[in-house]
């Protein structure tokens, strides 16, 4: 009787010798990551193609309004919610339960969440993997970068401005401004410090504007003066734009991580059909042999 009795407390705690219930099944992880990644390319693509977007080089974009930022944000967090819910349901659903002599009660559920937040992991690796490289890809055949070696950081987000601010109604052909508007680009870019362009910027600026576009000296100050004010309202939009996004992108990756934990332990219930946790029940009507739930 001792001896039944040491027996079976040990494989209460440890489980079977040979197969531990605490092994991470690597397929079904992998199958969850994957349908979330699938699932998070289709609704991302769907919204940028309905202009739920913010990261546009165009400038239309660049001044999108904060309303615009926020819409954008919210579909960002509703589509982690549906991926990673679809991936972390998936995990759980395709994972092996433990066998029943080393089921501990409430171990099933924590042994498909970890499944769900495994593959919740692996999504958001693979993701960023997937973005970096494409990003890299993007930079290097960019003609931009292999047609103007000297060109500032500024140009890209300022590069209508640059362009009204050389702006002339006379030019001679084949005139090289890769110089000047790098310069320029790196001047207008302190118009969103604390201290703005400073006094000895803003005069070079004119003098480089009257002297290539041929205008009066009022005229190129009064020039200068209005692209100093647009750039720094172009600069603190995109950097509001970035702060918003970037805020999204951290609250939808942390729901998605506690989304597919919950749908991974709806799907393990689903696979061993039994109800579901009171505070899911509601979606206990989707199991196509749903149980009565338990009456306290």
């Amino acid at each position: 009787m001792t001896v039944e009795t040491l027996m079976r407390e040990e494989i209460m705690e440890g489980g079977l010798t040979g197969e531990s219930p605490r092994i991470v099944q690597w397929s079904s992880v992998f199958a969850g990551a994957l349908a979330a990644g699938a699932m998070s390319f289709i609704l991302i693509s769907f919204g940028v193609a309905i202009g739920l977007g913010v990261s546009s080089a165009s400038p239309s974009w660049r001044d999108a309004s904060a309303a615009l930022a926020l819409l954008s944000g919210l579909y960002l967090i509703i589509q982690a919610i549906i991926s990673f819910g679809f991936g972390g349901y998936i995990a759980g659903r395709t994972t092996r339960p433990a066998l029943a002599p080393a089921k501990i009660e409430g171990d099933d559920d924590r042994r498909d969440g970890l499944h769900g937040l495994t593959a919740w992991a692996l999504a958001v690796l693979l993701g960023a993997a997937l973005l970096a490289l494409l990003g890299a890809a993007a930079i290097d055949r960019s003609p931009m970068r292999s047609s103007a070696s000297n060109m500032s950081a500024a140009e890209p987000l300022l590069s209508y401005e640059l362009d009204k601010l050389f702006r002339a109604p006379r030019r001679a052909p084949n005139t090289d401004l890769r110089e000047a508007r790098a310069e320029a680009g790196r001047i207008l870019m302190t118009s969103s410090s604390h201290s703005g362009v400073s006094t000895d910027d803003r005069a070079y600026l004119v003098q480089e504007v009257a002297a290539i576009t041929g205008l009066a000296a009022p005229d190129a100050e009064r020039r200068v003066n209005a692209l100093i004010a647009d750039s720094k309202t172009a600069i603190n939009r995109a950097r509001r734009n970035s702060i918003i996004v970037a805020f999204s992108v951290a609250a939808a990756t942390l729901i998605g991580a506690a989304v597919a934990w919950a749908a991974a332990v709806a799907g393990g219930r689903h696979r061993d059909g039994e109800p579901l946790p009171n505070w899911m029940a509601s979606s206990n009507r989707f199991h196509r042999n749903p149980r009565a739930m338990p009456v306290p």
